[in-house]
This record gives structure tokens, C-alpha cells and sequence, in this order.
């Protein structure tokens, strides 16, 4: 064990060091025009040198690949959207306000002098916002309408926001009164906002000229509707077409803290004629789509209220016959989002997880049946997604004109790119004219790579797959992530870590992350082992419930069984050198192996990030009550959530703790409150055990300003090279 305290990254020309992936440029999802042939990525790049966050928006062409991006430099940041084919909306913060300005771009698209260039005009201003907080924008060229989210007072008005929080500030106190749950949300204090979607006219006249509206609909006016869901809510929540709104918004008669229940409406783009879509018992709805004919609406649902990881099922509600009906009944997978196909109703198109990569996916859709059901008789084809990606993670899935569709995909060695899927046309053809499922036999074509510079010489590992036998003799999936210089049959041994995921009902798959990403570790020097034990998405719906009361059971089999499989697969790596992280649910499971050495990891050393120590004190504490009533059986009271934290809850076990521990919290968390790691570190602390205690008064669950991510990973790296470092 190194003694020292001094402690550096390893770092170089050919090292991915901590340093780096906060450094390196972070590409969001592509959003093309309505040609298609453009499409534009926002990006944000953080220098430590400059202390600042630089934002940018690439221009890309979507004729041919290998034509250079135009980069707009956006100094003052702002969200973007388009306004034609060759004209981009650009909201941006100026003087108290929101400036709404119109940036134009030039194409080229002659097949050997193919170029995208700036405008030749200034960006020109067409009005403004009266809030500088106004978001999600998404602009209906066929309605001349632009549909945005606010955070609005009770009288539900823009104008007065600015009057109402001066107001608000100069009260004469900080209380907070509360008479109703969410009292604080994530990381925030509720207070007297609610956030609402808004429409404003933004029309272009014959003479090609912009006219943007002065009077701002409230849509949601007269109802106790909030949408965006917050706190993760944005643009995704939301869709425009044909004159229509399509929102999902909590059921506002439920206790918000303890309740999922989401509720589907339909509103005029002019705020009249609100009708609601869905009907019954249910939980949570995500990802409202309407058809591009306007004939049909689409949506994901989740059957149980108070179960935030339940499958999410395709809707299907037909507006002409007033029929709604459940699409996926029988696939045992939970799409994420959703698009129509451009030429009306007939298919649509989805993402979703399938053993631990998020794939792209298209069904048609079937005739509407007599009346409604959650229980359709559907034939094969309508039942069995077509799929068209495998891999890596796909998102941001928008369907484009001529029989494409552009994919934002991340994998394990690489932020976003966009990449066009074509020839669905024919696909669409063939589905039609068979009755039983087809395959796809295209590919995606990738048309960025915006960090593939920054990338160069770093040797990023694509990781591997593991399948073993777990609990139940049911098979278990894991990534492995090799070390640079990683030789099979060599003498030298590797140090190994084991991170777990949150969640729990999470996943690791082949996909980008910016907090804990794998190939940092490996990078650093550590053989790492990522399993998707009980509880992990994905994998089946049986397999994520699998989990629910039963937090140190099932989980732990599988963990086990993929370590012992790792240990005897790979005789390069060093046993006694091993140390294990994770975060949430693995904050949990990293505080449960403590106090379960007969479980046998032997790890020299343990990081704790934001993770659940007192389970039962979590079920008073949290935020959203509803996670802790389903997971472990009732609330904290109730006669099975007892039996279950009895057997379940951590603090009970910590007589047997005895691992060196760091510990991370956040003191904005309320997901789960700080005082969950300052109890860990007092037990540490008063049994003798090596210990440390990291807090981020100003992070949530997560750990997001650049300088504090940089000081995470030298807490983490130094820990772990302290126990199990090369000895000197």
C-alpha cells in the first residue's frame, strides 16, 4: 500500500485522463430541417484554461457524408430551432429578455463543391420574450406557431413575471410554507411557479419576411396542468401538428410525491377544445407524438401508478374514430422515443433497450380495431418490431422525407454523432405486402465526427460482453473494459474495479457518459467490470422487477457470480487488488457489501457516491415517496416494508463494516439528503476505519460543474491508489 498522499492522473498524448473527458467537446442530438437535407448538432466545450463553457452550434449537410460542418459560435449560449430549410431561430438572453433572432445559412449541394456556409446577413431580431426564462421551443411552420414552456405565477401570464419575482424576493423572509407535496423536487425548493406551455404566432409572408406574435396563449390556462414534467421534462413531453398540442402532465388530483400517474391531453394550438386522450388506471406517460396527417396520436405508458420502472407500452389513439389501444402488449421491451414516419400513420418509429444497447426500431401500425383495448388481436407483423440498429446507443430518432430517418448514436468510445438511416420506403413496402415479420438489411451512415480529433491516439476500448449464469440460473450480462497495454497470458496483474450502476432499475450499456465512464477507469489502469445484475433494464421486464424487496438479494447473487467469472476467465487481473465504486442504488450496494464480508469480493477499498445508507430513514426523506413505496413494499411503517428494510437496510449491518470508505454527497440531493453520507462517515469514523468524506454543497445526485468532476475523479483515483497502487 503507498503510504504518500501525493497522487497524480496518469496522463499523456495516448492517455483519456479525467482531465480530458471533462475537456472534451459534448455534441448533443442532430435536429434536421424540414428538407432534410441539413440538420444541426449544439455543442459545448469546456476549457479549464479559460474557465469557460463555450458554446456552438455544427450545420450539417445530410446529402452526402464527408462535407464539413459549418461551426456558429454562439458567445451567449441560447437554443436554437428551425425556422425553414436554410433559416434557424436562435432565443437568446439580452438585456432582461429573450431576443428571438433568425440566423440564415447558405448550402451548396453541387455533388463536387458541396459546402454549407454562413448567411449572407446578419442575424436579424424579430421580437423578444418578456422572461428570460422561456424554454423548449418547437415551431410548427404549417401553423405559424411557436409552442414554448414557462415558469409562471397563478395568473398564468408572462408579462408579470418580472413585477411578481422582485416581489417574491423582497417578501421580507426566506420561509418556505407547504401544504401539499413536492415541498423540494431534485435539487430545488418549490415555490410559487408552475410551469406551463405557451403558443405565439411567427409567420413568414409571401415577400419571404418574419412576423412574430405580441400575445403569448397560456395553454394550459384554467387548469391545474404543469408540463414540461419536472424535473427531466422538456420538448419530449410535448408535440405540435395540424393546429394541435399534444402534452402529458401529472394527474394534479394525486399526491404528486406518491403517485406517477401521468394524464395525455390534446389542446388547440389557440388553447381551446382540450380534450384528454387517456383514460383509466395507469402510471407515468412519456413521449406524446401526433401523425404527421393529424390522424392518430402516439404515446408511451407505463401500466402501474407509483412504479417509475415499469414496461413502458406504444399507445396508439386513433382521432377521427375516438379509439385508443395498446400496440406493444406482448414485447417485452420498453421504448423510449417515439416518431411517426413523414408520410402519415401508417408506421412508427422507436427506440429502445435491448440487452444493454439502445437499438432503432419500426412497426406499422394495424387497422384501428371496433373499439378500445389494452388487448388488441394483432398479427405477427404488427407485433414484432422491425429492428434497423443494433448498436451503438441510439436517441434523438427524427423521421425525415424520402424514406429516412437520422439517429444520434454514442457508444462506450465516443460522444454523439449523426448518422441516416435510408431505403425505409422499400422497407415500408415490404412489411406491408407480408404478413409475417421482415428483416432490415440496411445501415446507417454516419455524417459527424465531431470529436473524433480529440479523440485521436487515446486507444479507447469498445468494451466486451460477459454473459454468465446468475441468480436463478438465469443469464446475467456484464462489459469488461481493458487497460491500455492489456495482454492476454501475461505475467503482469491489473488491479480491478467493479462499478454498479444507480437506479437500480438502470443499466450499463454501450453508450457515452460524462460522470462515470468506464474508459476513464481503464485508462487509469484498473481491468473494469461492469455488470447488469437483477434489477437492470433492458433484459425483460421480470428481470428489472426482479429486484423490487428484494435490494440485497438477487443483485448480490448476480454480482457474485460475474466477479467469480471475471477472477477465473481472467488470471492477468490481481484478486487482491480489487476495489469497487458506485453511485445511488450502488452507493447502496456498495454500503451493503460493507457490512457482508461473507459475500466474499474481498476489496481493498470502496467509493460511496450519493448512495442509500439508512434505508428506512430514505423512505421519510426522499423526494419521490412513490420510488421507496414500491421498491421496498409500502411506506417505512407498513408491515412489509419492515419485514423487507429488516432484512434490506444497510445501517443494521454495520458491526461487520471494516473496508477503507470515500464518500461523495451532494448537498443539493434530495433524491437522496446528504446526511445518508455524513451517517456512513460517522460510523467509519467512530469504528476506526479508513475513511473520507467529499461534500458538494452546490451538486444534486449528480456531480456536473467541471471543477468539482475533476476533483471527484482525483478523490476516486487517489483512494483507490492508495490501497491498491503499485507498491513502492
Amino acid at each position: 500500500m503507498a503510504t504518500n498522499d501525493t497522487f497524480d492522473f496518469k496522463a499523456g498524448a495516448d492517455i483519456f485522463s479525467p482531465k480530458d473527458l471533462i475537456q472534451l467537446g459534448r455534441p448533443g442530438a442532430g435536429v434536421a430541417n424540414s428538407a432534410g437535407d441539413l440538420a444541426f448538432v449544439s455543442y459545448s466545450q469546456y476549457s479549464f484554461e479559460e474557465k469557460k463553457n463555450s458554446k456552438a452550434l455544427y450545420v450539417v449537410p445530410l446529402t452526402q457524408p464527408g462535407i464539413t460542418p459549418l461551426k456558429i459560435s454562439l458567445p451567449n449560449g441560447g437554443e436554437a430551432f428551425w425556422l425553414d430549410g436554410r433559416t434557424l431561430g436562435h432565443v437568446v438572453e439580452n438585456d432582461g429578455k429573450l431576443d428571438l433572432l433568425a440566423v440564415e445559412v447558405q448550402f451548396n449541394g453541387n455533388a463536387t463543391q458541396a459546402a454549407v456556409t454562413s448567411g449572407s446577413k446578419e442575424p436579424l431580431r424579430l421580437g423578444s420574450f418578456p422572461t428570460t426564462t422561456a424554454t423548449n421551443f418547437v415551431f410548427s411552420a404549417q401553423d405559424g406557431q411557436l409552442v414554448f414552456s414557462d415558469n409562471v405565477y397563478e395568473d398564468g401570464k408572462l408579462e408579470t413575471i418580472k413585477s411578481q419575482d422582485e416581489a417574491w424576493e423582497n417578501r421580507g423572509t426566506t420561509a418556505l410554507v407547504y401544504d401539499e407535496t413536492y415541498e423540494r423536487h431534485w435539487d430545488t425548493w418549490a415555490g410559487p411557479k408552475t410551469t406551463k406551455l405557451f403558443s405565439v404566432s411567427l409567420v413568414q409572408d409571401p415577400d419571404h419576411q418574419w412576423h412574430f406574435g405580441d400575445k403569448f396563449v397560456n395553454l394550459l390556462e384554467g387548469t391545474k396542468h404543469a408540463s414540461p414534467v419536472e424535473p427531466f421534462g422538456g420538448t419530449d413531453d410535448f408535440g405540435v401538428a395540424h393546429g394541435k398540442v399534444i402534452y402529458t402532465t401529472k394527474d394534479a388530483e394525486l399526491p404528486l410525491a406518491w403517485h406517477t400517474k401521468q394524464d395525455v391531453y390534446i389542446v388547440n394550438v389557440d388553447g381551446g377544445n382540450r380534450k384528454e386522450l387517456t383514460g383509466g388506471e395507469h402510471g407515468a406517460v412519456h413521449s406524446p407524438v401526433l401523425s404527421p396527417d393529424g390522424k392518430k396520436a402516439a404515446w408511451l405508458q407505463l401500466d402501474l401508478d407509483g412504479y417509475e420502472s415499469d414496461r413502458a407500452k406504444i399507445v396508439i389513439y386513433d382521432l377521427e374514430k375516438d379509439i385508443r389501444y395498446t400496440l406493444t402488449q406482448a414485447w417485452d421491451r420498453s421504448p423510449d422515443t417515439l416518431a411517426f414516419g413523414k408520410s402519415g400513420s401508417d408506421f412508427l418509429y422507436f427506440t429502445a433497450g435491448d440487452e444493454a444497447r439502445i437499438k432503432t426500431f419500426v412497426l406499422p401500425i394495424p387497422p384501428t380495431p371496433e373499439s378500445s383495448t389494452t388487448t388488441p388481436d394483432l398479427a405477427a407483423k404488427y407485433t414484432t418490431p422491425v429492428t434497423l440498429t443494433s448498436g451503438p446507443a441510439a436517441g434523438g430518432l427524427q423521421t425525415l422525407s424520402n424514406g429516412r430517418i437520422l439517429v444520434s448514436q454514442s457508444s462506450l468510445t465516443s460522444p454523439n454523432d449523426i448518422y441516416l438511416i435510408s431505403g425505409l420506403k422499400g422497407l415500408e413496402k415490404t412489411i406491408q405486402q407480408n404478413n409475417d415479420p421482415v428483416t432490415f438489411n440496411g445501415n446507417a451512415t454516419q455524417f459527424t465526427q465531431l470529436t473524433k480529433d480529440q479523440l485521436a491516439g487515446k486507444n479507447l476500448s469498445p468494451g466486451e460482453n460477459i454473459w454468465f449464469k446468475g441468480a436463478n440460473d438465469r443469464d446475467v450480462q456484464g462489459w469488461i473494459v481493458k487497460p491500455p497495454g492489456f495482454k492476454s497470458g501475461e505475467e503482469k496483474k491489473w488491479p480491478i474495479v467493479l462499478l454498479i450502476h444507480g437506479g437500480p432499475q438502470g443499466a450499463w450499456e454501450d453508450q457515452w457518459s460524462t460522470r462515470w465512464n468506464p474508459n476513464v477507469f481503464a485508462q487509469q489502469g484498473y481491468f473494469v467490470v461492469a455488470i447488469n445484475p437483477t434489477g437492470s433494464t433492458t433484459f425483460g421486464q421480470d428481470f428489472v422487477d426482479g429486484i423490487t424487496q428484494d435490494w440485497g438479494g438477487k443483485p448480490f447473487v448476480d454480482l457474485q457470480a460475474g466477479w467469480k467469472y471475471v477472477l477465473d476467465s481472467y488470471p492477468e487481473v490481481d484478486a487482491d487488488r480489487a476495489v469497487a465504486a458506485g453511485a445511488s442504488w450502488g452507493g447502496y450496494a456498495i454500503n451493503w457489501i460493507q457490512g457482508h464480508p461473507e459475500l466474499g469480493f474481498n476489496f481493498k477499498a470502496l467509493v460511496c457516491h450519493d448512495g442509500v445508507f439508512d434505508a428506512r430513514y430514505n423512505g421519510f426523506s426522499t423526494d419521490e415517496l412513490f420510488f421507496f413505496n414500491h421498491d421496498h413494499g409500502g411506506r417505512p411503517w407498513d408491515p412489509a416494508a419492515k419485514e423487507d428494510l429488516a432484512k434490506f437496510d444497510p445501517s443494521n449491518f454495520v458491526d461487520k463494516w471494516g473496508t477503507p470508505q470515500l464518500i461523495f454527497h451532494g448537498s443539493k440531493d434530495f433524491r437522496l439528503p446528504e446526511t445518508e453520507g455524513i451517517g456512513a462517515f460517522h460510523v467509519l469514523q467512530q469504528l476506526g476505519i479508513p475513511s473520507r468524506l467529499v461534500i458538494f454543497p452546490d451538486e444534486n445526485h449528480w456531480v456536473q460543474n467541471q471543477g468539482n468532476s475533476l476533483k471527484w475523479h482525483y478523490e476516486i483515483f487517489r483512494w483507490f491508489d492508495k490501497y491498491v497502487g503499485q507498491k513502492q
